[in-house]
């Protein structure tokens, strides 16, 4: 048997270069898994094209299925895709603005979103400050490293470190964020950090699937507690 010397990139780029299964895909980045129905009107196609689009990315390994009863339901098959995802939009050129919804959307997503289970935008970048700033987070070459002082914050803040730490994936990794081209915290922490924030009340979902709305309590608890202060 021959076994090809470099892996073959061109089939996902085949399944990412219709515009209407990129828009999929790209709704999916929130992590909550989304009904054919919902991805069709994100989309804007019809739900008889959205399920042929949504079979051939299941194919591809780049989304996975559930049935609950008569609703099917479908999500990012794990981070990694999540994560190529992200790149690619970070070398994309911007999308073209059509109406005020459009902008208003564009505003808001870069300002604070989900980057599939994390908090990326604006606020997420300054969140990945704060802890660098304050030692919490270093860095070794391409990696982030969580400092025992910053076990120690984060514990104090109401993670469970060590559930981070055995998680089936990369504990912590800097994520370059599209739209403020500097990282975000990325991986178990990441994820880990956006479950603290959300049982706190500090943030509340937005607009779309993806935005985010800091609340009044997050507004005090991120500059009390990570010096950002609001928008």
């Amino acid at each position: 048997m021959i076994v090809p010397s470099t892996p073959d990139i061109s089939h996902v780029a085949g399944l990412l270069a219709d515009p209407s299964r990129a828009s999929i895909i790209i709704s999916l980045l929130d992590g909550r898994p989304q009904t054919a129905t919902e991805l069709a009107n994100h989309a804007k196609v019809t739900p008889q094209t959205a399920s042929a689009h949504l079979s051939k990315l299941v194919s591809g390994n780049l989304i996975t299925k559930e049935v609950h009863g008569r609703y099917r339901y479908f999500r990012l098959t794990d981070p990694n895709v999540a994560r190529a995802i992200e790149s690619l939009i970070a070398i994309s050129g911007p999308s073209e603005i059509q109406s005020l919804r459009d902008s208003e959307e564009d505003r808001a997503l870069r300002e604070a979103r989900t980057c599939y289970d994390h908090l990326a935008g604006k606020l997420g970048t300054n969140l990945a400050r704060s802890l660098e700033s304050h030692g919490f987070v270093t860095r070794s070459g391409d990696d982030f490293i969580l400092t025992d002082s910053g076990r120690q914050f984060l514990t104090q803040f109401g993670i469970n470190i060590t559930k981070a730490e055995r998680r089936r994936r990369k504990f912590i990794y800097p994520c370059m964020d599209w739209s403020e081209r500097t990282p975000h915290i990325g991986g178990a922490l990441g994820a880990a950090l956006l479950d603290r924030i959300s049982e706190l009340g500090w943030i509340e979902r937005g607009m779309s699937n993806r935005t985010i709305r800091v609340t009044e309590a997050g507004q005090q608890g991120f500059y009390e507690r990570f010096g950002i202060p609001s928008a």
